[in-house]
């Protein structure tokens, strides 16, 4: 069984206060492969141009990622470029070029059908739609979106949320898809449109997912040092799914560990441009990570006290 995610398949300019990169491997589906495939196969449906260095994601292949469900089109590669303040929020886009992206229809390979998982990646939600429309019903099924398509396709979004699983939004994002601006109410208020849960995305201040059972908070992992956030949503949502992928995708402390993983993965990613960070990590290291991050939050909910003996004798003395 396997991960299938169909998204943009994209090369980034990419500028922070800390360097900058042209022509980077980017896009939703190569983010998300880069960390999802850390944990299993993956299969990817997208679409590039002529000019697009598909060499350049061989060591996707050598992670059992399996590519042939992305064309190459006649054109230019989807092309973003942005540039991040100090404060390493929303990006500033200075150009995007659609190139053969503007034409995408995902054609999903007949190989590719019955996915244990599918991952919608940020793309055109009626996009999203004739996806599913191509594949058997997966036990899973989770978006993405963002607030272009909120504001300007916003009835074959609401279709989708009837149709998906797991619905993963930042912060802006879920509030303005509900009209609301308390977290936790506009979470509960996606869940009521047909969603079993919502994972809200909150940059380097961790992750919520909400669904009929509470919350649970995973906190952003402490970095001394981050170079690109370009991407990290994206492989936030591969450590997530792949984690979950082979096994129960409904038990509670799967999911929670799922969440850590995608917190693990997202922070990696955001330790180097592009996905050079990801493209060089072992799962060792990922495991390393979220020992750390169960070291760093975990705590006794009473202090301990002394045994009656250790007691007696602090009184007798």
């Amino acid at each position: 069984m396997s991960i299938l995610v169909v998204g943009s398949v994209a090369l980034d300019d990419v500028e922070t206060p800390f360097g900058a990169v042209k022509g980077a491997l980017g896009g939703s589906a190569v983010h998300f492969s880069a960390a999802a495939s850390l944990f299993g196969p993956v299969q990817v449906v997208g679409v590039v141009g002529e000019d697009y260095p598909l060499e350049e994601l061989d060591f996707l292949r050598e992670r059992d990622v399996d590519l042939s469900g992305v064309e190459t089109a006649r054109g230019d590669s989807f092309r973003w470029a942005g540039r991040y303040s100090h404060e390493l929020g929303a990006p500033e886009t200075l150009e995007t070029h659609l190139g053969v992206f503007a034409d995408f229809r995902p054609r999903i390979p007949p190989a590719f059908r019955a996915p244990e998982i599918l991952f919608l990646g940020n793309i055109d939600p009626e996009l999203q739609l004739q996806v599913l429309d191509q594949v058997e019903r997966p036990p899973l099924v989770a978006c993405d979106t963002m607030n272009f398509w909120i504001e300007g396709s916003r009835e074959p979004l609401m279709q989708l949320l009837s149709r998906v699983d797991v619905v993963m939004v930042n912060e802006g994002e879920v509030r303005q898809l509900a009209d609301e601006p308390n977290l936790v109410r506009a979470a509960r208020w996606i869940l009521e449109r047909g969603p079993r849960r919502v994972v809200v995305k909150k940059g380097e201040h961790g992750a919520l997912m909400l669904d009929d059972g509470g919350v649970f908070f995973v906190p952003g992992y402490p970095l001394e040092e981050v170079f690109d956030p370009t991407g990290a949503g994206d492989a936030f949502a591969g450590g997530f799914l792949g984690a979950l992928a082979g096994g129960e995708l409904e038990h509670p402390g799967r999911l929670r560990r799922a969440m850590v993983l995608g917190s693990v993965t997202g922070s990696l990613a955001v330790e180097e441009f592009s996905v050079s960070r990801l493209a060089r990590t072992e799962r060792a290291e990922v495991a390393a990570r979220a020992r750390e991050f169960r070291r760093m939050t975990h705590f006794e909910l009473e202090e301990a006290r002394p045994t009656a003996a250790a007691g007696g004798e602090q009184a007798h003395d």
